[in-house]
């Protein structure tokens, strides 16, 4: 489920935009104290932001965000209608622009365009019921998230890159361990025996 944040002072607004959008998760705000916050600690794939709100003007606080580094599509939902305006909010950050008084069809029509557009593609590697997610290097067995340290996500990925290779003990040690001090046959046989405790704990794959 995309997660949207939506900040606007006017609450009716919020409660609106809320309610049209149920397939989402939405987290609303009624000025941008929190936000940050908030971006920090959630995987956010869209921000819908007013401009005239209290303490700071949107695509001022938007500018910021992306000076920091931070890319998430913005949407600006604005009373600032004039074409410098709308210029304005594209030079600060901005993904699309929607004047108000606006249309809920319209909204939600911009939202799945710019969502569609952003969207990054999830790169996974999968083997019989092993899925392991390239971008976030999470691993999960039956749905079940398992707790691997690096080097063994990096042994585990060698073994999904070639699942019908038989790999030598000296080939892991290259690709894997690379220039590691401690480069021995039996580090991989120890690294392989700990994997397979996790990945397998009944011995059935």
């Amino acid at each position: 489920m995309y997660k949207i944040v939506v900040v606007d002072d006017e609450e009716d607004i919020l409660e609106l935009i809320e309610f049209t959008l149920s397939e989402y998760e939405v987290f609303t705000f009624t000025s941008v104290n929190g936000v940050k916050e908030l971006l920090d600690k959630e995987n956010i794939d869209l921000i819908i932001m007013d401009r005239n709100l209290p303490g700071i003007e949107g695509s001022v606080f938007i500018s910021e965000l992306r000076k920091e580094g931070i890319t998430i599509p913005v949407i600006y939902l604005s009373a600032k209608d004039k074409e410098e305006d709308i210029l304005e909010g594209f030079e600060r950050g901005g993904d699309d622009y929607i004047t108000k008084p606006f249309s809920l069809k319209e909204l939600k029509a911009r939202i799945k365009a710019v969502l569609k557009r952003t969207k990054k593609e999830v790169k996974i590697l999968k083997y019989r019921d092993i899925v392991f997610n390239l971008d976030t290097r999470e691993v999960k067995i039956d749905d079940k998230i398992i707790n691997l340290t690096h080097l063994e996500k990096d042994l585990l990925l060698e073994f999904l890159k070639n699942p019908n290779r038989v790999l030598s003990r000296e080939l892991l040690l290259e690709n894997v361990w690379k220039n590691a001090f401690d480069k021995q046959l039996k580090t991989v046989n120890v690294a392989i025996k700990r994997l397979k405790e996790k990945i397998d704990p009944e011995n059935k794959k």
